[in-house]
C-alpha cells in the first residue's frame, strides 16, 4: 500500500500526547515533505531517515514522500520521531508488513547508520503508552528508563534492522528491565549525609524532625559555622521512602529535564540546592520551549536556598505560589506546560549582612537600618509560607572538640518521622502541612492552656 500509519508521542511537559505519524509514498518528481509543526530537529529527520534506510539496505521510494504528524496544531521536536518516520516510509512502500504497526507505539532517534540512539523523555511516554493499551518499543539505552512503568509492554532495539526483523517474525526483541538500581537502600543513598554528624543544636534537630514529620517548610537563622547547611542537607534521609506513585513522578519530571533520569537513584527523594545567583527561569521553570525549573526537579524531595536574603526578591516572590498548589505552568506563545512542584523548602540565612549579629563571641558591625533591609530582603508573604523558623546559637570550641555520645542516627529519626506520617495518612489521608483550616480546627483544638499561651 502507499499509505501507512505509524504510532509515536510528542513531549509537552511531564505529559506524553498521542502522535500519528502518516506516511505516503506517491508518484511525481523525487522528494520528501513533512508536515504537523515539526520544529528544526524534526524537519533535519529526513535526512537522517535517508541515510538510515540506504545503509541499512533498504530502497528509497523514488517519487514524492509526504509525511504528516497528527494533529497538526501540536509543535513537535527532537529526533523522537526518526524510527517511526523510518517505519512508516517502508511500511508504505511495500517492505514492511503493516499489519502489526497498530499494536505498538515507536520512539527512537536514527543514527545515519542506523544504529537507534536514546532521546529524552522516554518515561512519560511509556506510561501513556501502558494506558493506551499499546506496547512501546524504544532504543536499548532508554530500556531501564521505559522498564519503570510497571504493568506495560517495553521492547528494546539497538538498530533499525532489529525492528524491521521483529516486525517480520525473524528475530525477536529484548524485553525492556530496570536492571539493579545501585546506590540506593530503601529510597536513601548509600553514604549520603547522617544525622548523627551534628553536634548540639537538639531545638533545631528536634525542628527538623517535626518539619520532616509535617512536611513543613523550615527557615534556619544563624551565625556563620551553626550547621545551618549541614542540617538542610540531612533533611532527605530522615524523610519516609518514596512511595511507587511518588517516586514514578518523581522520575517522570526528571526524564524531561537537561540532565535526564539517573535509574541508579530514582526512588531517592532529590535535594536541590541552587545557587543565589538563579535566575527566576531557572528556580521556578522557563524558556522559549518550557523546561522543568528547581522546584520540579525537588518534587517530592527538597528544596534547600542557603543565603536566602541574597535571592533576587523576584525571584522568591515566584516560589509563593508553586508553594501553595504544588504545581507551576508555563505559558508560551505556541504551548503551555504544567510541570508537578510539591516539595519542601528548607532555607538558611544569617541575621544580618555581616552575620554576627547576636553572636556573643563575634562582634557585629552592622548598623540597625542595615540589619532592618537585610532581613526585608524575604518578603511578608513567602515568610508566612514557613511554618517553621529557628534561630541556631553558635556553640563553644569544648562542645564542639568533645564527643556527641547521644547523638541519633537519620536510620532512627526517620522510623519515627514514618511512623507519624502513617498517623497523620489513618487520620485524614493527607499529612499536615496540607491540612485545610476545617481539618485543622477539627484534628488539632487546642485546650486552653495552650489558647493562652498562644
Amino acid at each position: 500500500m502507499s499509505l501507512a500509519r505509524v504510532h509515536s508521542r510528542a513531549g509537552v511537559g511531564v505529559m506524553a500526547p498521542l502522535v500519528t505519524v502518516e506516511v505516503h509514498a506517491g508518484g511525481g518528481l523525487p522528494r520528501m515533505s513533512m508536515v504537523g509543526l515539526p520544529e528544526t530537529a524534526v524537519r533535519e529527520a529526513k535526512d537522517r531517515v535517508k541515510a538510515a534506510l540506504l545503509n541499512g539496505g533498504f530502497s528509497f521510494p523514488a517519487g514524492h514522500v509526504t509525511i504528516s504528524l497528527a494533529p497538526a496544531d501540536l509543535p513537535k521536536e527532537g529526533g523522537r520521531f526518526d524510527l517511526p518516520i523510518a517505519l512508516g516510509i517502508l511500511a508504505a512502500s511495500g517492505q514492511v508488513d503493516d499489519r502489526r504497526l497498530d499494536e505498538f507505539e515507536f520512539i527512537g532517534e536514527l543514527s545515519l547508520g542506523g544504529e537507534l540512539n536514546p532521546v529524552k523523555g522516554v518515561l512519560p511516554v511509556a506510561i501513556e503508552a501502558r494506558k493506551a493499551g499499546r506496547s512501546l518499543i524504544v532504543p536499548a539505552a532508554n530500556g531501564p528508563e521505559a522498564a519503570l512503568s510497571l504493568g506495560g509492554r517495553q521492547y528494546c532495539a539497538d538498530s533499525l534492522l532489529a525492528v524491521v526483523a521483529w516486525l517480520q517474525g525473524r528475530e525477536p526483541l529484548a524485553p525492556a528491565g530496570i536492571g539493579e538500581c545501585v546506590g540506593a537502600t530503601n529510597g536513601v543513598a548509600a553514604g549520603g549525609p547522617d544525622l548523627a554528624d551534628v553536634y548540639g543544636q537538639h531545638v533545631a534537630r528536634r525542628a527538623l524532625e517535626v518539619a520532616a514529620a509535617g512536611g513543613h517548610n523550615i527557615l534556619f537563622c544563624g551565625p556563620p559555622g551553626t550547621g545551618k547547611t549541614m542540617l538542610a542537607s540531612r533533611l532527605p534521609g530522615i524523610l519516609p521512602p518514596l512511595t511507587e506513585t511518588e517516586a514514578l513522578a518523581t522520575a517522570a519530571v526528571a526524564s524531561v529535564s537537561q540532565p535526564g533520569l539517573d535509574i541508579a537513584r530514582w526512588r531517592v527523594r532529590s535535594f536541590r540546592a541552587p545557587h543565589h545567583t538563579a535566575s527566576s527561569a531557572a528556580l521556578v521553570g522557563g524558556g522559549s520551549k518550557p523546561r522543568p525549573g528547581e522546584i520540579s526537579l525537588a518534587h517530592h524531595g527538597v528544596l534547600f536556598l542557603d543565603e536566602l536574603p541574597e535571592f533576587p526578591r523576584a525571584v522568591l516572590d515566584a516560589l509563593r505560589q508553586p508553594l501553595e498548589s504544588g504545581s507551576v505552568s508555563l505559558s508560551r506563545a505556541r504551548i503551555q506546560a504544567t510541570y508537578p512542584a510539591r516539595f519542601q523548602l528548607v532555607a538558611a540565612m544569617n541575621p544580618c549582612p555581616c552575620g554576627y549579629a547576636g553572636d556573643p563571641r563575634h562582634q557585629c558591625s552592622c548598623s540597625p537600618d542595615q540589619i532592618q533591609r537585610y532581613q526585608q530582603r524575604v518578603s511578608g508573604p513567602l515568610l508566612d509560607r514557613i511554618d517553621i523558623q529557628v534561630n541556631l546559637p553558635r556553640l563553644s570550641t569544648e562542645f564542639l572538640l568533645r564527643e556527641e555520645d547521644d547523638a541519633e542516627s537519620s536510620l532512627t529519626v526517620r522510623e519515627r518521622v514514618s511512623q507519624a506520617r502513617q498517623r497523620q495518612l489513618q487520620r485524614c489521608g493527607i499529612i499536615n502541612s496540607q491540612l485545610s483550616n476545617r481539618q485543622l480546627a477539627t484534628h488539632c483544638q487546642l485546650g486552653s492552656a495552650e489558647s493562652k499561651l498562644l
